[in-house]
């Protein structure tokens, strides 16, 4: 594999402007080098190449955060704000997206760390456990509905039988063989 950026080895601060500056994406590349060389004049500017490269990666990645952001832009307008569940499981797979798209960035690396190891495990674990309880509440939501339309349907059985609309043989038929409540 190549050596590491040169980007990569600016202090924070500095990586922290440039970035900014991307997302802008106002700047020329000479104007980001005439930027960064005002801004901290004490730094080594990076080449002109070292930030098209940076760039071109950055670009990609803020092209799918901004694609994401769309999709769910989106869906809110389709669906409404009111989505619960739908939100629940696009945010479940952006998040997989994105541990996903980390792991094979590291992958194509020599010089991971057991630091970054560890970050993308615990992302793939929160990833999955997102989806798990995203299962989970929907399982429940349907439990609390189904009960919820058992308890109206007992109800107006009770209401037909105190009207003496139907016999009380129908009506036990009509919640055994239909409803399926017994007792």
């Amino acid at each position: 594999m190549g050596r590491k950026s040169n980007i990569k080895k600016l202090a924070p601060d500095v990586r922290a402007h440039l970035e900014k500056l991307l997302r802008q994406d106002r700047l020329t590349l000479d104007e980001l080098i005439a930027n960064l060389r005002q801004t901290f004049p004490e730094v080594d500017t990076p080449s002109r190449s070292s930030i098209h490269r940076y760039k071109a990666g950055f670009d990609e990645m803020v092209g799918r955060m901004r694609e994401i952001d769309t999709a769910a832009g989106a869906l809110v307008d389709e669906l409404g704000d009111g989505m619960g569940d739908k939100a629940g499981a696009l945010l479940a797979q952006a998040v997989t997206t994105l541990a996903t798209n980390a792991a094979l960035n590291a992958h194509d690396r020599d010089d991971v760390s057991v630091k970054e190891i560890s970050e993308l495990a615990r992302a793939a674990r929160a990833a999955m456990q997102a989806r798990t309880m995203s299962i989970k509440e929907r399982q429940e939501i349907e439990k609390a509905a189904e009960l919820k339309l058992l308890k109206a349907q007992q109800n107006k059985l009770d209401t037909l039988a105190k009207t003496g609309a139907l016999a009380p043989e129908t009506l036990q038929r009509i919640r055994e063989e239909i409803y399926g409540i017994t007792g």
